[in-house]
């Protein structure tokens, strides 16, 4: 099971949900304006997480190692029934970070029953909207893709993974890895 709210931190806001579940959650604002869209989004492909590695080989060393050079860009790509008005309105926005969605997902272990809540919130802003091919008598899909400046996972309520590169954070299993960074950086 999978629903997705879809919330633009600004003036403009709207949020979008589908699957079995119902979710009405925009940001805490006395701006928000909050649209239901149940039942519109067809997929969603939600962000990989990669890192940038180069091989580096010192005076010595025996073979070459992967050095780690900070986080590749996130993008996420999604497809709706049909046009969407307000992600319309979003496109070029100005803002990096225009544009939040929120994904959660319910998973059900087969050997124990046991549920899982999974939730992924990103903001960033759309790069690409397709409109898609429009034919008499069969459905459409509008497609969006959406560069990200900010990736969140919680997993049960607990945050795995929360990375906002634009203020230099990177959070993995409540350890902040880009602390000392910062501090050095007076950051």
């Amino acid at each position: 099971m999978l629903a997705v709210d879809i919330a633009f931190p600004a003036a403009n806001i709207a949020t979008v949900s589908f699957g079995d579940t119902n979710f009405l959650n925009p940001p805490a604002t006395s701006t928000t304006k909050g649209a239901r869209y149940l039942g519109e989004v067809a997929s969603c492909t939600l962000p990989k997480l990669t890192r940038k590695l180069e091989d580096w080989r010192g005076g010595g060393m025996d073979s070459a190692v992967k050095i780690d050079m900070g986080g590749n860009a996130m993008e996420m790509e999604w497809a709706l029934g049909g046009p969407m008005e307000d992600v319309l309105r979003k496109y070029a926005d100005t803002d990096i970070a225009g544009v939040q969605l929120r994904f959660t997902g319910a998973w059900q272990k087969d050997d124990s029953g046991d549920v899982d809540r999974i939730e992924v919130v990103i903001r960033g802003r759309h790069e690409e909207i397709d409109m898609g091919e429009a034919k008499p008598g069969e459905g459409g899909e509008f497609k969006v893709k959406t560069a990200l400046s900010y990736y969140k996972l919680t997993w049960n309520g607990v945050t795995l993974i929360e990375a906002d590169p634009v203020n230099g954070v990177l959070i993995v299993g409540g350890v902040d890895r880009r602390a000392a960074i910062r501090n050095a950086l007076d950051f």
